[in-house]
């Protein structure tokens, strides 16, 4: 129907034929069942189903193209055969399988979402089959939340053990746009339409009767690929993930096949390993999980004010000193560590806590390495205060008139500390 022979002879993988013409590494064939990338990019970028792979005679075919309606093969290297000879066609049967289990959960999955959403909450916006994922862009308001990639994976699987017919047909344009239900967008399947007619893909209810008792297929769409006979041989499918794009699609990733089974091993294992950590069943995991969040929170809650307070305990015993009448008070900290040092300095701050201008509190990453965080509350510039200690001592310094911090300073935390609350 689409003009390649390869969507209704999706099995065929060898055929001998003679070859029509060939320019450099280009070859037309009289016949041909390789089949060439078609459709147009869509909105999201997806390209579609890929071109096969194989040889001619004993060359490899790099791509196949549709140029002015016709199969153009673009081989690895120039050919030593020539217009009028024939030659042996071989097709990567694996990777042609591979394309057309992709493609059919592509569908399955679609027909999944359409079971998620209302009716008119759904459009089809393109899709795309990689060496190692399938993505399917879906147009809808509807979130697609963790919850929902769960319940399309299940709906998606099921669909496949349920072993539902696939089938193609040729139709007029005319009709087919007025059936109901058949998934239809000219743009990105623009394959499937040929002379006022269009190749329709459908995905059958389960002994033609599906789960509610009707008699409605899984899945009716214009498509111009190539698929199995039945749901079946798509094997194994995974739902991967989901990420959003700007133009308001939702891109739905997924694996067929070993990709598929690997991604099912790698959850099981993390599973596995949860709730042997956990000590509960699989079940429980969430609740368990969740509980351990709460706890972990209040923890860490109660760890940030315990910090706080050791911080405002140190700065309370810290002598101040005047500097250009300026209060200063500067100490050393080895209690709280240093990579919240600033955000604890800021709750003492803020709080009205320490009474003080200017607040240094210096310590040390790893012997050799200095960190001084300042806090200014008056007319000093914390970050001025910082590049002269940076100055003086070596290392990176940087931050706001408010807070600022010096790193690996060339010091010992004695040494800087002197020179904060140095007299003079």
């Amino acid at each position: 129907m689409s003009g390649q022979r390869a969507v209704d002879g999706p099995y065929t993988t060898r055929f001998e034929t003679g070859v029509s013409a060939v320019d450099g590494r280009w070859v037309w064939l009289e016949t041909t069942y390789f089949y060439a990338e078609s459709g147009n990019e869509s909105e999201s970028g997806s390209r579609g189903q890929p071109a096969d792979r194989g040889s001619i005679g004993d060359v490899a075919v790099e791509d196949v193209r549709l140029v002015d309606g016709e199969h153009v093969h673009v081989l690895a290297e120039e050919p030593r055969f020539r217009a009028g000879h024939r030659v042996m066609c071989s097709i990567d049967w694996s990777y042609r399988m591979y394309c057309m289990r992709a493609h059919t959960a592509s569908h399955v999955l679609y027909g999944a979402a359409r079971r998620l959403c209302a009716d008119g909450e759904l459009d089809y916006a393109g899709f795309d089959i990689g060496d190692e994922t399938v993505r399917v862009d879906l147009e809808t308001p509807v979130t697609i939340d963790d919850e929902t990639l769960v319940e399309l994976d299940r709906l998606v699987n099921r669909a496949v053990w349920e072993s539902r017919p696939v089938s193609w047909e040729s139709v007029p344009i005319a009709e087919a746009r007025e059936r109901e239900g058949i998934a239809f967008d000219d743009a990105t399947e623009d394959g499937a339409f040929s002379s006022g007619r269009v190749r329709v893909v459908t995905i059958g209810a389960e002994d033609d009767n599906d789960a509610n008792g009707s008699r409605n297929p899984w899945d009716v769409a214009a498509c111009g690929g190539t698929h199995v006979r039945n749901t079946r041989e798509i094997g194994p499918v995974t739902v991967l993930g989901r990420s959003k794009l700007d133009n308001g699609i939702t891109r739905v990733e997924f694996a067929v096949g070993p990709r598929a089974i690997e991604r099912r091993e790698s959850e099981k294992r993390a599973t596995f390993a949860t709730k042997r950590a956990l000590g509960v069943g699989v079940e429980a995991v969430p609740d368990a999980v969740a509980q351990l969040q709460s706890e972990t929170e209040s923890l860490a809650t109660e760890l940030a004010a315990t910090r706080r307070s050791l911080l405002e305990a140190r700065l309370e015993r810290a002598e101040s000193v005047d500097r250009n009448g300026s209060r200063w008070l500067a100490t050393t900290c080895s209690d709280v560590p240093l990579e919240s040092l600033r955000e604890e300095l800021h709750e003492a701050v803020e709080s009205d806590a320490v009474d003080a201008d200017v607040v240094a509190v210096v310590g040390e990453r790893v012997p050799g390495e200095t960190v001084a965080v300042v806090a200014s509350v008056g007319d000093r510039s914390a970050v001025r205060i910082v590049e002269d200690l940076v100055a003086r001592f070596g290392g990176d310094g940087g931050g706001s008139e408010r807070f600022a911090r010096a790193d690996g300073v060339g010091a010992s935390p004695a040494t800087l500390l002197d020179e904060l609350v140095d007299r003079s």
